[in-house]
């Protein structure tokens, strides 16, 4: 009598056979299944078949044509050997065979004998339903699905949101808002089945739609924060949904995500201490939340709380969790504004990676030099450029130690060597220029500049830097008016532009004319060499007392401004 036997035994059997192609197997197509001990007790649900030769034949035909690429050939065997055994994993391997060489017509039979043989697989239901949506066939994946969801009832409102979420990376919006039209249609009293049809709505770009059927989801489940996330992502940025948010949470004050959404509002609106209410509110809920604790640490910062930054960012490196390496830098500053240079070093030295990371080590530098020590300064620069040798960033750095320390040639001379190296650096050019006019090298100066422009067309700094060196020389005044020009046109905004600008023109006897250009670099950067060129204006003009009160306030917060100091004593003797 010939032997029966389940067809996972033949599918083992003939898994050895296949062995030898396992090298030439197409990424795309996955493998057949790998060997496995038998069970003892074959399932029942798995039908019996006798091991012919026919069926022998026709699995390896269907294996060897698919590790050799000959992919129709292969699903057209596995499909048929599939209906010929009834069994659903020979149904499922031709749907896999045929799907992944992008025959979907034959992949779709597949996944539907597969389906049939076995109702209860999830994966040959969700492969289904994909090529019922990529073929466009929305009516009968519709009505496919239409089932489910009227067995999932009282939950059919979840299990919409489920089957939104698993077609949501699919391509063909306009294929889903039809799908979920129809899936929702008997479902319209439910707040999930609006939320899924503004999700709809959406995706195709109809916001007006989308909103109107947020709202519905919100007057059916007031209190769903989902929905109400949903609604306020609808709404433009500024000052409607910062309204929308507080409004809503003022009925449901629990509810952490929507007030995380209301604080980082708040946020991209600058009102930083608004935000560091509700961020507050937030960590006293999750008092360990990494998150949290770095919020209200950086939201403290802006605010000029020091005190409590430094408990917060402290705190939040204490846990250990997420990156806490910008922690560690900030902390480093605050120590260093709060006069503790060795406890400021001591952070700058925990920062490990990260942009941060080549800024405290001249943070750390530059705390050196204020104790006058230089040569360790340098050294510690120098041990950078070991991590970064290419970072132009530490070369001037350690340029500007240098003409710090009052080292002018020493600085150019460096810049000079380093130039050699990378003749072509726009940044090396430009650093390499400013050392050469504090040594009086200004046709040097004028050289590396007009090379930093030929470079680098658009560089703002290279026309600011040119024309204003010729402004604050009072020479060839036209010329940097033209250059700063340009400047003011690639940087309008800009606080040193803006001070070229005014200074020029003050130059050019346009008195009124620099007065509001300085007035309005002033207010962006109250810097000290600004602060000496707006006085000085001011004293043309005649207002004195503005000029006088201008200087001293500015003195009391740079007091070692070379322009500054030697403006105050030209007219202050």
């Amino acid at each position: 009598m010939k032997k029966r036997s389940p067809l996972l035994a033949l599918l083992l059997l003939l898994s050895g056979a296949c062995a030898w192609a396992q090298a030439q197997a197409p990424a795309a197509v996955p493998a057949a299944a790998p060997a496995a001990a038998p069970p003892e007790k074959a399932d029942d649900r798995l039908p019996k078949q006798e091991l012919t030769g026919q069926i022998l034949y026709q699995f390896l035909l269907g294996e060897i044509a698919t590790r050799r690429g000959q992919y129709p050939l292969a699903a057209a065997a596995l499909l048929d050997l599939a209906n010929t055994t009834r069994d659903p994993r020979i149904a499922r391997r031709a749907a896999d065979v045929a799907y992944h060489s992008r025959q979907h017509e034959v992949a779709l039979d597949a996944a539907r004998l597969w389906l049939s043989l076995e109702p209860e697989s999830q994966q040959a239901r969700q492969m289904q339903s994909t090529l019922l949506l990529s073929s466009g066939r929305i009516d009968e994946l519709a009505a496919s699905l239409a089932p489910d969801l009227a067995r999932a009832v009282p939950d059919a409102g979840e299990t919409l949101l489920k089957l939104a979420r698993a077609f949501a990376r699919y391509s063909d919006k306009k294929a889903l808002h039809q799908l979920f039209n129809q899936l929702t249609q008997p479902y319209l009293e439910l707040a999930e089945a609006r939320y899924v049809r503004a999700q709809a709505e959406l995706g195709i770009g109809d916001i007006a739609r989308a909103g109107s059927e947020i709202d519905q989801a919100l007057a059916l489940r007031p209190n769903w924060d989902a929905a109400a996330l949903f609604k306020a992502e609808l709404l433009p940025k500024g000052v409607a949904r910062i309204d929308f948010l507080k409004t809503w949470l003022e009925a449901n004050p629990g509810t952490q995500d929507v007030r995380l959404a209301y604080a980082r509002s708040l946020v991209g609106e600058k009102r930083y201490e608004d935000a560091r209410v509700e961020f507050r509110r937030l960590l006293a809920a999750n008092p360990e939340s990494p998150e949290m604790l770095y919020a209200v640490g950086i939201l403290a910062l802006q605010v000029n709380d020091a005190t409590e930054a430094e408990q917060q960012l402290r705190r939040y490196v204490g846990v250990g969790r997420g990156d806490v390496n910008p922690a560690r830098f900030y902390l480093g500053q605050i120590a260093e504004q709060t006069g503790r240079p060795e406890e400021a070093i001591g952070w700058y030295d925990q920062v490990a990676a990260g942009e941060h990371l080549m800024q405290a080590r001249v943070r750390a530098a530059q705390i050196l030099l204020r104790q006058n020590k230089l040569d360790e300064a340098r050294a510690r620069l120098a041990a950078a450029r070991g991590i970064e040798p290419d970072d132009p960033r530490l070369v001037i750095a350690e340029s500007q130690l240098l003409r710090d320390a009052g080292r002018h040639a020493d600085a150019y001379a460096f810049l000079i060597a380093e130039l050699e190296a990378r003749p072509d650096d726009v940044d090396l050019l430009y650093e390499t220029a400013l050392a050469a006019e504090k040594l009086g090298n200004l046709d040097v100066m004028e050289r590396h500049l007009l090379r930093v422009i030929a470079l680098n067309p658009d560089s703002a700094t290279g026309y600011n830097a040119l024309g204003y060196s010729f402004a604050d020389r009072n020479i060839r005044l036209d010329e940097a008016a033209q250059l700063i020009d340009k400047a003011v046109a690639l940087k309008p905004d800009d606080a040193a532009i803006l001070d070229s600008k005014g200074w020029v023109l003050f130059r050019q006897g346009n008195l009124r004319g620099a007065l509001e250009y300085l007035h309005k670099a002033f207010s962006k950067m109250p810097d000290g060499e600004i602060a000496a060129h707006l006085g000085e204006v001011l004293w043309a003009l005649d207002r004195r007392d503005e000029a006088l009160a201008v200087w001293r306030e500015a003195a009391k917060s740079h007091p070692n401004n070379e322009v500054l100091t030697s403006t105050i004593k030209r007219f202050v003797p």
